[in-house]
């Protein structure tokens, strides 16, 4: 079983938010290959599945807004017995330019606060997708920066990644950097 985790706030508010291209992600997928949609679980998340090969995904969205994450993510690792290797968590990256990908597994959280709430409440050893959306001219201005929406074109690269992401997945699961290179 692998969990698939995007990360962003919930509400209308927060929706074309920088900060919530991990929901947008898991959204295209979700409209990709689940049938079902999102349902919630213990408040804390919304959640759906669906199988892609042999293998049974769960994709979520943490409902417990950033810097919480963790707390939903070991819901489901613990309720699903999901060993860290099989988690796969995506999320807006301010170090990458805007539209660049990379994924890697394990390693540090970059000082985003939902990675730091994941870190600390299930370790470091799951797969990171991470998603440029480039970075404010001044560190003051990062919060505004990550909490502010995508313009009009932005935002349609932004669905071309969701889109491209999403029916590459299961090479994601099969080789992460090939799946990296065809995403370029």
């Amino acid at each position: 079983m692998l969990l698939l985790v995007g990360l962003g706030n919930p509400g209308a508010t927060y929706e074309d938010n920088r900060h919530n291209v991990g929901f947008k992600v898991v959204d295209a997928i979700a409209d990709e290959h689940a049938s079902g949609g999102f349902r919630g679980m213990a408040s804390l998340l919304e959640a759906t599945s669906f199988s892609i090969g042999s293998h049974k995904v769960i994709l979520a969205k943490p409902q417990t807004f950033m810097n919480l994450s963790g707390r939903a993510v070991r819901f489901l690792m613990d309720f699903y017995k999901i060993p860290i290797e099989n988690i796969y968590v995506f999320h807006d990256d301010i170090d990458l330019e805007f539209s660049q990908i990379k994924i890697k597994k394990g390693g540090g959280n970059g000082g985003h606060n939902d990675l730091k709430s994941i870190d600390s409440t299930v370790g470091t050893g799951y797969w990171r997708i991470r998603i440029g959306i480039g970075r404010p001219e001044y560190k003051s201005m990062v919060s505004d920066f990550v909490l502010g929406n995508f313009d009009v074109e932005q935002m349609k690269i932004i669905d071309s990644i969701c889109s491209r992401i999403s029916k590459s997945i299961r090479l994601l699961f099969d080789d992460a950097q090939k799946c990296v290179q065809q995403l370029r």
